[in-house]
């Protein structure tokens, strides 16, 4: 089979068996930017990409913060300074989850979605566990046969999905490769970035739905092609300016514990 077969096959195990917790997931993230809060959205890894498709992105709209640490995302270099070799070993340092997030504010009110397929690596892992701990809800989108095929390496005993209240499977095989090479000894084409695409656009437009439904309606960036430059560049505006709004209300600038 090809690829494309490989990935339609995610696809459709995607709609057939996680509409319910994407469901839920979208009532979360209303319930967050409906009260004027925030949804921060974590990956480290390859998982930066469904953060960056989540906003900013045309047909996005702010009230979802994106928190991508670059030293943890950034392989172009691959070897060398700013190399592989350092991205992934930074992604299993016990303790720089607590650094990241001590630049905001974790309020109740708001509400976190992290990408990891594995969701066995320290930064992930602890990152929802402090989440959890100061009242987020916490929407873990991982690969469940992936996390679940070794112990975890986590001194806590427990993987990212533990600490969540809504697991969303992405419904990738083990390895996430699929498509079988003849004369090569392991698969080739991963799929669980387009599983990650699929499931952050369904949790995007279900959330704008349950926002319509309240009678809340947010900016959404739209191309120039679409609505003319004078209303596409009112619009980028307008996001911008809501998406800073919001981020510096989540912004720590005071000495109070965490």
């Amino acid at each position: 089979m090809t690829w494309i077969d490989e990935a339609r096959k995610v696809l459709d195990e995607i709609e057939a068996t996680q509409s319910d917790a994407i469901e839920q997931a979208a009532s979360i993230a209303a319930d967050a930017i409906g009260g004027g809060g925030v949804v921060h959205t974590f990956g480290t890894g390859h998982s930066r990409m469904p953060v960056e498709e989540m906003f900013p992105r045309y047909g996005s709209y702010p009230g979802w913060h994106p928190l991508v640490e670059q030293s943890t995302t950034f392989h172009t270099e691959i070897a060398g300074s700013n190399g592989q070799r350092q991205a992934m070993f930074i992604e299993r340092v016990p303790g720089f989850a607590e650094v990241i997030l001590a630049n905001f504010e974790l309020r109740p009110t708001d509400a976190i979605i992290l990408f990891s397929a594995t969701g066995r690596n320290a930064v992930p892992v602890e990152t929802a566990m402090l989440a959890k701990q100061a009242g987020l809800k916490v929407i873990v989108v991982t690969s469940v046969t992936d996390t679940r095929s070794v112990p975890p390496t986590h001194a806590s005993g427990t993987v990212m999905a533990d600490h969540a209240d809504v697991v969303i499977d992405i419904c990738t095989p083990l390895g996430d490769a699929v498509v079988e090479i003849d004369g090569w000894a392991n698969k080739v084409g991963p799929v669980s970035s387009i599983g990650n695409i699929a499931i952050v656009n369904m949790i995007k437009t279900v959330t704008a739905q349950k926002l319509a439904d309240r009678g809340i309606e947010l900016p959404v960036l739209t191309g120039a092609q679409v609505i003319g430059a004078e209303a596409s560049a009112a619009l980028f505006e307008s996001a911008y300016l809501e998406h800073a709004r919001r981020k510096a209300s989540v912004l720590r600038v005071t000495e109070s514990q965490r």
